[in-house]
């Protein structure tokens, strides 16, 4: 860790700060408040501000972007980008040269994009930010995403139903196979593949995952990063993993078709591989793995389970209500949770009753009406008969088919599940799962 200090450069953020911050930044407003009071202040002080005030919030992102008069911050809270303050162009100027500085950017390249990163030190917490600047109309659009170490969660804390806790508990204890967790940037995919080696960790067995870049440092787990520029890529360093005597595999991505024959081929050889792969859904794994170019044969025997995931905002409890669901609502729940295998426990719809979040929020929320936020899963496994299956080299629809056949429970209706559980809103799962998955749902 101290090596990562050195090569990163850090942030102490300063007591003073750190105790205004606590006692005073309880929502946007104050935020946007405490970061107008240090506007003037020195360019170190501000941005101690604005990063502390960042990881109170929860931030995961803190957007700078300049405009033609000023330039804008935003941070990220629960997946929504929200306005905090517009600065004058001299204090953007001065965020921008420190930020370049720490993140080991060129201070004097403007016009190429440049990634780099920091730690920003609280107390005996260290956390770690990547920066991406980009050319824009008016300057630099600086972007830091923030891994707090916090957002750290176990397997229980994931918000999964009983049945898919069961399913994730048991196949992650299996000596070998792949699992491939699926989403878009953002969805959690990260989160959930360490939530796994959190609760498969211990001392008998040697975990070692190669990631671009390292989001977050585990005790006890062997960590590789890429560096394309050096040609160590994930390819490279899976061979060289396999070689090490693993027992557990992480590969960050699988982008390429010699990752994934390398993956598959560790997993076919007494070794539990975890990756992610970027698709709709988890029906789409297996024909994104053939168009990578690995053979149906490979995929069939190598991957055991496929998730697709997103992020779903939970109510507010301090300001949402519970109420009867309109007609229409609970003739959407009806539609839609019809078919569920009997082993899906969910409330009686004719009883439900259905979360409504007040118009405006209240300061628990920063006036949103949604705090925090849970994963939505759809997973299948792959047993002798998707195995066959998987042969003949199907479509993305004809597997999602016979996934839902077996049982897989789709995102969409997990999330009427929630909704019907009180958890979230129509809205929320509408803006989350693809608006196709519903069609999808009802043709079936």
């Amino acid at each position: 860790m101290e090596e990562t200090k050195k090569l990163l450069g850090s942030v102490t953020i300063s007591p003073k700060i750190i105790e205004e911050v606590k006692t005073q930044v309880k929502d946007i407003e104050a935020f946007k408040n405490k970061i107008k009071e240090y506007s003037t202040q020195n360019v170190t002080e501000l941005l101690d501000v604005i990063l502390y005030g960042a990881i109170t919030l929860n931030t995961s992102d803190v957007h700078i972007e300049p405009q033609e008069e000023e330039a804008r911050l935003r941070i990220r809270l629960d997946g929504i980008l929200q306005d905090v303050v517009f600065f004058q162009h001299d204090a953007y100027h001065h965020l921008l040269s420190r930020l370049k500085l720490l993140s080991k950017l060129k201070l004097n390249i403007a016009d190429k994009p440049q990634d780099g990163r920091f730690t920003i030190m609280v107390a005996d917490l260290l956390i770690e930010v990547r920066t991406s600047s980009l050319p824009a109309e008016y300057g630099e659009s600086i972007v830091m995403r923030i891994l707090n170490p916090k957002s750290l969660i176990s397997l229980e804390d994931l918000g999964l139903r009983e049945d898919l806790y069961k399913t994730f508990q048991k196949e992650i204890t299996k000596p070998n196979g792949m699992i491939i967790v699926t989403g878009p940037t953002g969805s959690g995919k990260t989160t959930t593949l360490y939530a796994f080696l959190k609760k498969i960790q211990n001392p008998e067995i040697k975990i070692i995952t190669i990631e671009d870049p390292i989001e977050y440092h585990l005790t006890g787990v062997s960590q590789t990063q890429v560096a394309p520029e050096k040609g160590y890529d994930f390819s490279d360093g899976l061979r060289s993993i396999v070689r090490q005597d693993p027992d557990v595999i992480l590969v960050g991505e699988i982008r390429d078709l010699e990752t994934a024959k390398i993956a598959l081929q560790a997993s076919l050889t007494g070794h539990l591989v975890l990756s992610t792969l970027h698709t709709n859904d988890a029906a789409g794994t297996i024909p994104r793995l053939v168009d990578l170019g690995v053979e149906p044969s490979s995929v069939a025997s190598g991957l055991k389970m496929a998730v697709a995931q997103r992020l779903l905002r939970k109510v507010c409890k301090e300001c949402s209500t519970l109420a009867k669901p309109s007609t229409s609502e609970l003739a959407e729940l009806k539609k839609g949770l019809k078919d569920l295998p009997k082993n899906i426990k969910i409330p009686d719809l004719d009883k439900v009753k259905v979360a409504k979040i007040k118009e405006g929020g209240c300061q628990a929320c920063n006036f949103t009406g949604y705090r925090g936020r849970q994963g939505l899963f759809e997973a299948f496994l792959v047993d002798s008969g998707m195995e066959k299956f998987i042969l003949t080299n199907p479509p993305v629809s004809d597997i999602r088919e016979l996934a839902i056949k077996k049982g897989m429970v789709t995102m969409y209706q997990s999330g009427l599940i929630d909704i019907a559980e009180g958890k979230t809103t129509f809205d929320e799962v509408a803006r989350v799962v693809e608006a196709d998955e519903e069609q999808q749902v009802e043709k079936i």
